[in-house]
């Protein structure tokens, strides 16, 4: 089952997401004969594992399967021309992971060492960052000539959990979706300033926080549709063009140890978002950054296809 959040920010509504059309899942609902309150609910996490409505929108996903072919035009909503928006308004905490495929820690001139003598470097977004699907990212007049992509894994966390184990981990998500975290490169603040041990790391960071650098979506997929999610294909063009190509199974942490690491610093609660990481093929290995008018496209199998245009600020 995949779920999408559209309409808009005043009005939003939760939607079985397919690429052959949404279906409102209150509508959907109501055509199926289930009637709960909790189908108006205009809240994505309601229908996910361990939300109150989670076993009616199964049921009503079942219906709509069998009988897509058949609802009415009203029930059928065209994704390309339905305004899609992030299945998450407002999580608590967006983490992210760096260096967590070991194809791209080489590609940056590093050596990935053995998952056992390491640990996750996890970084976090503000919310501010977060970007429709379909929606453009701006590229950023304070820094604009080194903006770059990241697709990612997203993990959307269902229940809360305090330092699980890695092993029941996986029973805290929700939902699995596309991100793509965008990163100014060569963000440098105050040109003129005087030279400091940190400044290349804050740098680096910073540039990940500007307005629009985290578009997710366009939908999420059911988690207990996913047992395993190192098992997914993953790429992502630029105009077209291939530049990511690689699998979540490349992780050098995988989700559940993840969610095992952070959740002994942080609690993590329903809504919050894990990205997990990017692999091999990001545009600064070869000098290559977006600029206004280019396309994105970021594909994660079973999930979906997140496609993002790039505009000037």
């Amino acid at each position: 089952m995949r779920l999408c959040r559209f309409g808009t920010e005043d009005m939003p509504r939760v939607g079985l997401y397919s690429e052959q059309g949404i279906v409102p899942l209150a509508g959907a609902a109501g055509a199926a004969g289930i009637d709960t309150p909790v189908m108006q609910s205009p809240h994505l996490l309601d229908f996910l594992p361990a939300g109150a409505g989670f076993e009616a929108a199964r049921e009503a996903a079942a219906w709509v399967l069998k009988n897509f072919d058949a609802l009415p035009a009203n029930l059928k909503l065209d994704p390309t021309k339905t305004s899609v928006l992030v299945p998450v308004p407002s999580p608590r905490k967006i983490f992210l992971l760096a260096g967590n495929y070991a194809e791209h820690i080489r590609e940056g001139g590093g050596i990935a060492e053995e998952r056992q003598n390491t640990f996750p470097y996890v970084f976090m977004k503000p919310s501010t960052t977060l970007t429709n699907p379909g929606a453009a990212i701006k590229i950023p007049k304070a820094a604009p000539d080194a903006v770059d992509w990241e697709l990612e894994l997203g993990v959307i966390i269902g229940r809360t959990v305090k330092a699980v184990s890695e092993e029941k981990a996986l029973e805290a998500v929700a939902g699995y979706t596309v991100i793509n975290d965008i990163s100014q490169r060569k963000y440098t603040p105050n040109p003129n300033r005087k030279p400091r041990d940190k400044d290349k790391f804050f740098d680096w960071l910073h540039g990940k926080w500007f307005d629009t650098f985290c578009p997710v979506g366009p939908c999420v997929l059911s988690a207990d549709d996913l047992p395993d999610p190192q098992t997914l294909k993953m790429t992502l063009k630029l105009n077209g063009e291939v530049r990511q190509d690689s699998t979540t199974g490349a992780m050098i942490f995988p989700v559940a140890s993840l969610i095992a690491f952070i959740s002994q610093m942080a609690t993590l609660e329903p809504g919050d978002i894990i990205c997990t990481g990017t692999p091999a093929g990001v545009g600064h290995t070869t000098n290559t950054f977006l600029k206004p008018g280019d396309v994105m496209t970021g594909y994660i199998e079973k999930i979906g296809t997140l496609v993002t245009p790039v505009a000037a600020e």
